[in-house]
């Protein structure tokens, strides 16, 4: 298993080994010791989720408020994605910066984003599977957002005109969040 580190603090690419052969392939997507040692021993994944998405879906930015606040575990079954942390940790030196990654069925690279952060991405095929673990359980009074296109962030989501819900259009600018992290 290979990890990279990325500007944002604690936020991680990793690539799990893959065994291949002319039957198709394995890997191993999560071990509680490994990852733990790779993410921190605090790191206690409680949910996991599965997402469907058609190519120009656009996802996010989300994230919760404490106490229900969520790291993700993110990777993708089937399809491609361009994933995306935004750190949201007021008095961070990367405050409002973003890391993207481009996550696939085919490259199996997973993303760990810790609390603190928002996530989004976009589907960049059609049937796209993502899925996540989540070390906290869903909180709908706790959910938050930030703009998708928010300017001061400056995320070129490489789709002009992505399919977008309602109420990602209408979570605020990065200026206007409340101070959680």
């Amino acid at each position: 298993m290979k990890t990279e580190k990325t500007i944002l603090e604690g936020v991680v690419i990793i690539e799990p080994d893959v065994f291949s052969d002319d039957r198709g392939f394995f890997i191993e997507t999560f071990q509680e010791e490994r990852y733990q040692h790779i993410l921190g021993a605090d790191v206690h994944f409680v949910q996991d989720n599965l997402s469907s998405s058609q190519k120009g879906v656009l996802r996010g930015l989300h994230y919760q408020a404490p106490p229900f606040g969520q790291a993700k575990l993110v990777q993708v079954v089937k399809g491609r994605v361009l994933d995306v942390a935004v750190d949201i940790r007021f008095g961070s030196p990367t405050f409002g910066q973003f890391v993207m990654v481009e996550l696939s069925g085919e490259n199996h690279k997973q993303f760990f984003i810790p609390e603190g952060f928002a996530h989004g991405f976009i589907a960049l095929e059609n049937d796209t599977l993502f899925q996540y673990k989540c070390t906290n359980v869903y909180s709908k009074a706790h959910e938050r957002g930030i703009i998708w296109n928010d300017k001061a962030i400056g995320i070129e989501w490489g789709i002009k005109h992505p399919l977008v819900s309602g109420k990602d259009n209408e979570h605020p600018l990065l200026k206007n969040i409340s101070d959680y992290f």
